[in-house]
């Protein structure tokens, strides 16, 4: 018995990358995970992985379920159709990931924003208001059962320039958005938070790192610091599974942070560090401590 059984996930773009990890590290704690993402047939992406493949190993390797969902989050009707099913099938929803991103393959490379495609707004598109979209459905069922957790994955670009323009805007507006969502979900006992990742060793950033190995010298990239796709989804299951979790809601934090206060390490036994003396810290505190204006 993990300690999320009988407990309900949706993780967001998880095809690959970090929504795979994460929802891996939530079924092997006995979750129920929905696993979304556009990939449904291998090789249509130039990535490795699609939805169904996450599913099957979060059942064949980590004991848990997985339930592959096919869903644009760019489209608004098919998110309300993911959300209708869960209702239907599963009669609650306890953890929703937002991670769905729409990262341009011109990201890291280092021109000016008026250099760059006007279509690189796709980030605030899908990487700010498919949160929102996602977390609107989220809530209404979270709310009346009166407990839930939603997670928005951000990062140190939330205070530090890294990549460009579009990309700190929208993971700005991310972390503001799930500090609002928490002083708003607090009376219904649904927490809200964000959390900053570091670099994650997903298939992208591999690619990236063997084609540009300058990446490796710079704080932002560097392979020293770097975690798996399935550290993140180990702090979540944590924060999932604390009965105090509302004292968090609200907050930014760093995960690297949270997974010392649990005791909690890569899946090689590494401790990941926090590079909050390098790029920065987070803005927003839970409301719990909150001050003036919450």
């Amino acid at each position: 018995m993990g300690q999320l059984t009988g407990k309900v996930a949706v993780v967001t773009g998880a095809s690959r990358g970090i929504g795979k990890g994460i929802a891996l590290a939530l079924a092997e704690q006995g979750a129920t995970v929905y696993v979304t993402g556009r990939t449904v047939t291998p090789g249509a992406h130039d990535l490795p992985g699609t939805v169904g493949e996450t599913a099957a190993q979060c059942e064949e390797a980590r004991g848990g379920r997985g339930i592959a969902v096919a869903v644009d989050h760019g489209d608004d009707a098919q998110v309300a159709a993911l959300f209708d099913r869960i209702v239907q099938e599963q009669g609650r929803l306890d953890i929703l990931v937002n991670n769905a991103f729409a990262l341009p393959e011109d990201l890291t490379i280092p021109l000016p924003f008026w250099e760059k495609p006007l279509s690189n707004w796709q980030m605030v598109d899908v990487g700010v208001r498919s949160n929102f979209t996602a977390a609107w459905h989220a809530a209404k069922i979270m709310a009346p059962q009166r407990s839930g957790l939603i997670v928005a994955i951000s990062g140190y670009v939330g205070v530090t320039y890294t990549y460009g323009t579009i990309f700190g805007t929208a993971k700005s507006a991310v972390d503001r958005m799930a500090r609002d969502m928490a002083i708003e979900l607090e009376p219904h006992g649904v927490a809200s938070l964000s959390l900053w990742q570091g670099l994650t060793f997903t298939e992208r950033a591999n690619r990236n790192l063997a084609a540009d190995p300058a990446m490796q010298a710079r704080t932002v990239t560097n392979p020293l610091v770097g975690c798996s796709p399935e550290f993140p989804g180990r702090v979540i299951a944590a924060l999932a599974a604390d009965p105090a979790i509302m004292a968090r809601s609200g907050g930014t934090f760093i995960t690297a942070e949270v997974a010392q206060d649990y005791g909690i390490s890569d899946i090689d036994g590494k401790t990941i560090p926090s590079l909050r003396a390098e790029r920065g810290s987070p803005i927003w505190r839970p409301i719990a401590e909150a001050g003036h204006g919450r």
